[in-house]
């Protein structure tokens, strides 16, 4: 007999009806509780559209968790399609867990339409039976769906849907997930997970032994020197985008952009030993960044 979402414990399970009020309560909570993972609502967020971050954020973050915390493949994949029957219940207007009653304003009030929401489940079911990537163009397939669409959907909280902006957000995105991959190597072999395109392993002449062995040699720093070099191209494509969004955002924009650059940064710092020294920008740096960037917007008006 196989099991349905409502017989698997997990810590999204709706209690029964809600208001909107409790609706958007409950998805301000999850956000604030996760700030460090998303650009949610930040100081220089304007006002109007903080509880649409939030409402967006605990999305998002509710389908990472399903496809990550859960720890089982085939309970991660009936939540996926649980949690994917909830998104369609509320574009049919009827939502029914919190985070959709909070959400269907939102997706109303800025014509926000599926296609992000769906592609970020089939990235986290991808999740579930991929983990190993052949080719650098595989990798990008699977950024499409992972990160592009949360790009997307800031987008179109601050009023854009051109293609111009879709395009640069999703350049900007994508090397935002792959300085991710990147930074985080280690931890995730610890999930059986290889982002390292296979191909460029074998350029390198460097074996998926070596990796899980975490056997740092010349061939492993010239490959993650190449993989940083394609990277930063990425986030110099994307680049444009800061300047063509309202500057209310501009700055957390921006600042997300610095912090993916900033990881780059450090990897060359400790050249391009990842695996024996996570490279992570300390809060102190965060706050440098921020502050160097405030007083240059200041100086430039």
């Amino acid at each position: 007999m196989e099991l349905t979402a409502d017989q698997i414990d997990h810590p999204y399970k709706a209690s029964g009806p809600v208001t909107r009020a409790e609706a958007a309560l409950y998805c301000e909570k999850l956000a604030k509780s996760h700030y460090e993972n998303f650009l949610v609502a930040g100081v220089f967020c304007p006002a109007p559209l903080r509880q649409h971050f939030y409402n967006v954020y605990a999305y998002c973050r509710i389908s990472d968790d399903l496809g990550d915390e859960i720890g089982d493949t085939a309970k991660s994949l009936i939540l996926l399609d649980w949690w994917e029957d909830e998104l369609d219940a509320m574009y049919r207007g009827e939502p029914r867990h919190p985070v959709f009653v909070a959400l269907k304003e939102t997706v109303e009030k800025f014509g926000i339409p599926a296609d992000p929401f769906r592609n970020l489940l089939i990235a986290f079911r991808q999740d579930q039976t991929v983990t190993r990537y052949e080719t650098y163009e595989q990798l990008m397939g699977y950024c499409k769906n992972s990160a592009n669409p949360v790009g997307r959907l800031v987008l179109y909280l601050c009023g854009y849907s051109d293609e111009q902006r879709l395009a640069l957000s999703d350049e900007t995105c994508t090397a935002l997930q792959l300085a991710n991959f990147w930074q985080d190597v280690t931890r995730d072999l610890l999930k059986d997970r290889v982002y390292l395109p296979l191909e460029d392993l074998a350029r390198f002449n460097y074996s998926v032994d070596d990796l899980f062995n975490r056997k740092f040699t010349p061939q492993f720093g010239e490959l993650m020197r190449f993989e940083v070099e394609r990277t930063k191209l990425l986030f110099a494509a994307g680049a444009k985008l800061g300047e063509l969004v309202d500057r209310r955002v501009r700055l957390d924009v921006e600042m997300f952009s610095r912090g993916g650059i900033e990881v780059l940064r450090l990897i060359e710092a400790q050249n391009y030993d990842v695996l024996t020294n996570r490279p992570s920008v300390s809060k102190a740096r965060q706050f440098q960044m921020l502050a160097g960037r405030v007083f240059a917007g200041l100086f430039s008006r």
